[in-house]
């Protein structure tokens, strides 16, 4: 088991302000996670609070929604918040759909709205699963 949970975090362009409030609003418990997020949305979650260590990938439509599948199937994503605007049509559909089905596949928590976002995140404290376990 790592040391600090490890989160995904993507947010489609309509989603990404929410992600961010997200963030801001549980910062004490994202500041202890190992971020790792989708281009654009990395950059602005870094910049939301220095305290956020993010790893940011290529941006969802580039590959980014793929590489985060990837680090699913080699175990090192705990969980993932993914705010999907379900209003917008997305070229790249194909492969939300592919890391959707991984975190299927592999049992690991993904949340697609704020709600579950917070479900998730109140479920792993409550298990002893904060951002920083040391």
């Amino acid at each position: 088991m790592a040391d600090r949970l490890r989160l995904a975090l993507i947010a489609h362009d309509a989603k990404k302000d929410d992600l961010v409030a997200f963030c801001t609003t549980h910062a004490n418990f994202i500041a202890g996670c190992d971020i790792v997020a989708t281009g654009t949305t990395g950059g602005r979650i870094a910049d939301a609070d220095p305290r956020f260590s993010v790893r940011r990938l290529r941006s969802g439509p580039l590959g980014g929604d793929q590489q985060i599948g990837a680090l699913i199937a080699e175990g090192v994503v705990d969980a993932v918040i993914f705010l999907v605007d379900p209003l917008t049509p997305m070229p790249h559909d194909v492969d939300v759909k592919a890391l959707m089905r991984l975190a299927i596949v592999y049992d690991i928590p993904i949340a697609l709205n704020v709600a579950t976002a917070e479900i998730i995140l109140t479920a792993m404290e409550a298990n002893g699963r904060n951002g920083d376990r040391s």
